[in-house]
């Protein structure tokens, strides 16, 4: 079952809950506050293309239910899988990482074709949408390092081209707070409970999807609209 604490989020919100329709129709992020979402720009520093068709990127930032929800609009990408990292194996279950003391993060691993969309591109949609950067563990009304913004580098490449991107979007000032996001090594991915995945598609009229998902999806497609697509990915 999902967690007390986030049930009485989401029937606390559900007054306000609003439809993907309605937000498109006036600024898409309202709900979130600040100065998100913003549009990061490409990035300067692009390593070779790969030469395989199949690439994997890990990225946590906040509830995975979002998460999930954005990459699985971005084109290119062919599924998204909610789950855990940072931790071990043996605490890789939901109770126990919402507990703040496992190490983990709720995290997605997003299968993508390097021929259609690069990891630079997803690390924009990263930084531009589906997480904000400056809230050092917490995103919005979650709270705890298992909603930390990290993002578990693959191997190499991936690591200069994340480090790259995070000091460019330092260097243009587009945030009002410094970036927080970690950048760490893969260690391992636990997949979540099968009723985590594809939460957002089976549950769009939840008012913490409505309140705090939907708007990702909308900014998605305003800011960003070469890098989305309108059918969801798998999970």
């Amino acid at each position: 079952m999902v967690d007390t604490r986030r049930i009485a989020t989401m029937a606390v919100l559900g007054a306000a809950a609003l439809g993907l329709a309605a937000l498109v129709q006036r600024p898409a992020w309202a709900a979130w506050g600040g100065d998100r979402p913003v549009k990061a720009p490409p990035a300067q520093f692009v390593l070779p293309d790969p030469a395989s068709g199949r690439e994997i990127a890990i990225f946590s930032g906040g509830c995975f239910w979002g998460m999930q929800g954005v990459f699985q609009h971005v084109r290119g990408v062919s599924q998204v899988i909610s789950g855990y990292a940072g931790g071990r194996a043996v605490t890789a279950h939901y109770e126990t990482v919402s507990s703040g003391l496992t190490r983990h993060a709720e995290t997605v691993k997003i299968v993508f074709d390097p021929r259609q969309v690069r990891y630079v591109d997803l690390l924009r949609v990263y930084f531009s949408v589906a997480t904000d950067p400056t809230q050092l563990n917490r995103q919005f009304p979650d709270e705890g390092t298992q909603y930390r913004g990290e993002i578990f580098y693959l191997d190499a490449a991936q690591e200069a081209e994340a480090q790259h991107y995070i000091a460019q979007l330092q260097a243009a000032h587009l945030y009002t707070d410094r970036i927080v996001t970690r950048l760490d090594p893969f260690t391992g991915f636990y997949p979540a409970e099968s009723y985590h995945q594809d939460f957002l598609i089976k549950h769009p009229d939840s008012p913490y999807i409505s309140t705090y998902d939907l708007p990702k999806i909308a900014a998605l497609r305003v800011l960003l609209p070469d890098l989305y697509r309108a059918a969801p990915a798998a999970g």
